[in-house]
């Protein structure tokens, strides 16, 4: 009885955000290691995070990323990867890789999952939703020299009308993270910015960044000095102490985007942990990193 009891506790903890929450947007970036799991439990996992917003009237769009997968089909292919910066290096024969992984593999897998919860999803190649420029970066060691590192895109225009139509009909839109350049050519982009960009073109109430890290950590090999709230006015100090660097500047630098254009609330969860998702948004705690105005 004391468990049935408990489980009704949690349900009513849940019914406030339900409340406050029905008919809203919600983006969710689905990446990290986890994705490549293993355990059936924990891929699918997320999948069934997504049909329980379905099934409380919110609305939830995802954007995922697939860097370990394009990795091996890289070197499948007999091509090496290479990083710049935490950006891979796209020439015409990886991008082909790129577009093939995350638009014809991943993208319809994702799909399959959710609609195999009972779930109502349709797959989005990034190139009928995004819009980019080419990605030049600036030289370290050479101030005022850009970078040439290929097909690598910033996303710069949303196709927001099919996604509003997936909306309106309570289906999951998932999007890959490719685009078109001003070239009319394929380019990979950062599903991280890509996810914000989403976002704010849909007016979302929350985006929610999953991989497989705890949140924003003070020290990166300690997950007790995980920092559970942040106003985006301390992010410089963090960048400046080393706290954020690395892979973890999109995310940052694409979550302050964000909230400064309306999104309320970005959280970075562990994807790792059974239904993180649903942990961050509808308990009062939550098990991430919350940024807000």
């Amino acid at each position: 009885m004391q468990d049935l009891i408990l489980k009704a506790a949690t349900l009513l903890e849940a019914l406030p955000y339900i409340q406050r929450f029905c008919g809203k947007t919600f983006v969710v970036k689905y990446g990290g290691s986890f994705m490549d799991s293993p355990d059936a439990a924990i891929r699918t996992g997320v999948a069934r995070d997504i049909v329980f917003l379905e099934s409380v009237e919110i609305n939830p769009v995802v954007v995922h990323g697939g860097g370990k997968a394009i990795s091996r089909a890289m070197e499948s292919a007999g091509l090496t990867p290479e990083f710049v910066q935490g950006q891979r290096v796209t020439d015409a024969k990886t991008v082909a890789v790129v577009d093939q992984v995350l638009s014809r593999e991943i993208n319809p897998e994702i799909v399959r999952t959710i609609q195999s919860l009972d779930g109502l999803a349709q797959g989005f190649a990034g190139t009928d939703i995004f819009t980019c420029r080419k990605l030049w970066l600036d030289d370290k060691h050479q101030p005022g020299r850009k970078l040439d590192i290929g097909f690598v895109g910033e996303v710069t225009r949303v196709n927001t009308a099919p996604l509003e139509d997936c909306i309106a009909r309570g289906i999951t839109p998932v999007i890959s993270p490719t685009a078109l350049g001003e070239d009319g050519k394929i380019y990979n982009c950062n599903a991280d910015v890509a996810a914000a960009q989403t976002a704010i073109a849909l007016k979302a109430r929350r985006l929610v960044f999953m991989s497989d890290v705890a949140g924003l950590l003070r020290d990166a090999k300690d997950p007790a000095t995980l920092i559970s709230h942040l106003q985006i006015a301390e992010m410089d100090a963090l960048k400046l102490a080393g706290i954020v660097d690395k892979g973890m500047i999109p995310k940052v630098d694409s979550a302050v985007a964000a909230i400064r254009s309306g999104v309320e609330k970005v959280s970075f969860v562990d994807g790792r942990i059974p239904h993180s998702v649903l942990l961050e948004i509808f308990t009062d705690e939550g098990i991430g990193t919350e940024i807000v105005l």
